[in-house]
C-alpha cells in the first residue's frame, strides 16, 4: 500500500493529512523522517515506512477496511482485555472510532495524538468510564503509546497489548533474540515450557514469554536490516505466526502472508479480566512500544 498516491480529503498541516482507504479515514504522516498512516477505525497503526526503507510494519493484502471489522495488520490495539478472556475477543479498542485531537511536527517528526471515551457500545460489554490516548511518534523510529486512566468512581482492572505486525523478507530465514527463556504455549494448553536464546521459526507459534529483555531483535537478511523492539509498561511479550494453515483460514489474509510477517508484541497479560491490572480512580497506566531498524 502506497500511502502517498492516496487524493488528500483534509490537509491539516505541511506534514498531516486525511486520507481515506475504502470507508475508513486514515491520518497521513509525509515526513522527511518517515512517512507513516493512523486509522482512526481502531487507532490502528497501518504504515510506518522510514526515509529509503521498506515499511516496518506489516499489513495484509486482504485486510478489509470497511470501518466495522478489525483490521489485519498494522498494531491493531487489544484493550481493555488481551485474547478471548472476554467478548469481543482483544476488546473494544480496535473496532472504535477513535477521534483525532492534536498533530504536532518539527525537523525530528511528527507526533499524533487520538482519544477514546466509553460509549453505548463501550459500556454494553465493559460498564466502566475510562479515557484513553494514543500518542504515535513518527521520526527515525516509531514510538506507539497507549495511555488509559480510570475516570470512574471504582477500581477496574485490564489487559492489553499492541500487537505490532512487523514485515520480515522471508519468516523461515528470519531469526529472533531478546525475547527471553520462559513462555506460555498457547499450543499447548496453557504449558508452560522453556526455549533457547534464539528463535526460529518452521511452523506456527502462539507464545507469551514472560521474561522478555528489555529490546527483542528480529534479524532479517532478507530485507538486510534488525528490527528492534523495545516496550515498556508490560508484563510478557507475545509472539504470533499463523503459519501456512492459519493464514488459509483466516478470511482477511493472503495465504502465502504468514510468510513475511512476526507478530512481536508488547503485552500486559492475565488469564482473565479479573486477574489483570488494577486501576484505582484518577489512576494511569501507558503501555508502549518504539520500533526501530538498523
Amino acid at each position: 500500500m502506497d500511502l502517498k498516491t492516496l487524493p488528500t480529503l483534509t490537509a491539516l498541516s505541511d506534514s498531516v493529512t486525511i486520507v481515506e482507504i475504502d470507508q475508513t479515514k486514515v491520518v497521513r504522516v509525509i515526513h522527511d523522517k518517515a512517512t507513516a498512516g493512523i486509522c482512526l477505525h481502531g487507532g490502528h497503526v497501518i504504515s510506518f515506512k522510514p526515509e529509503g526503507q521498506e515499511d516496518l510494519i506489516w499489513m495484509s493484502e486482504e485486510a478489509i477496511f470497511d470501518g466495522k471489522a478489525a483490521l489485519r495488520g498494522g498494531i491493531p490495539i487489544c484493550w481493555p482485555w488481551f485474547g478471548r478472556i472476554a467478548a469481543p475477543a482483544h476488546g473494544f479498542a480496535r473496532n472504535s472510532e477513535w477521534t483525532l485531537l492534536e498533530h504536532r511536527e518539527n525537523e525530528n517528526g511528527v507526533i499524533v495524538e487520538l482519544g477514546l471515551l466509553p460509549s453505548e457500545s463501550t459500556l454494553a460489554v465493559w460498564p466502566h468510564q475510562f479515557q484513553a490516548h494514543l500518542l504515535v511518534e513518527i521520526g527515525d523510529e516509531l514510538k506507539v503509546t497507549l495511555d488509559v486512566t480510570n475516570t470512574d468512581s471504582q477500581a477496574w482492572t485490564f489487559s492489553g497489548a499492541l500487537h505490532t505486525y512487523l514485515t520480515v523478507g522471508d519468516i523461515a530465514q528470519a531469526s529472533t533474540t531478546g525475547m527471553g527463556p520462559e513462555y506460555i504455549d498457547s499450543l499447548k494448553g496453557g504449558e508452560i515450557c522453556q526455549g533457547g536464546e534464539t528463535l526460529q521459526l518452521t511452523d506456527t507459534i502462539d507464545r507469551v514469554y514472560t521474561q522478555p529483555t528489555e529490546q527483542i531483535t528480529v534479524q532479517d537478511p532478507v530485507l538486510k536490516r534488525s528490527l528492534v523492539v523495545e516496550n515498556q509498561g508490560h508484563n510478557s511479550a507475545v509472539l504470533w505466526n499463523p503459519w501456512a494453515e492459519g493464514a488459509q483460514s483466516m478470511g482477511d489474509m493472503q495465504d502465502d502472508g504468514y510468510k513475511t510477517f512476526l507478530c512481536v508484541e508488547s503485552t500486559l497479560h492475565a488469564p482473565s479480566i479479573e486477574q489483570g491490572k488494577t486501576l484505582q480512580p484518577g489512576e494511569s497506566h501507558q503501555l508502549i512500544t518504539t520500533v526501530s531498524s538498523k
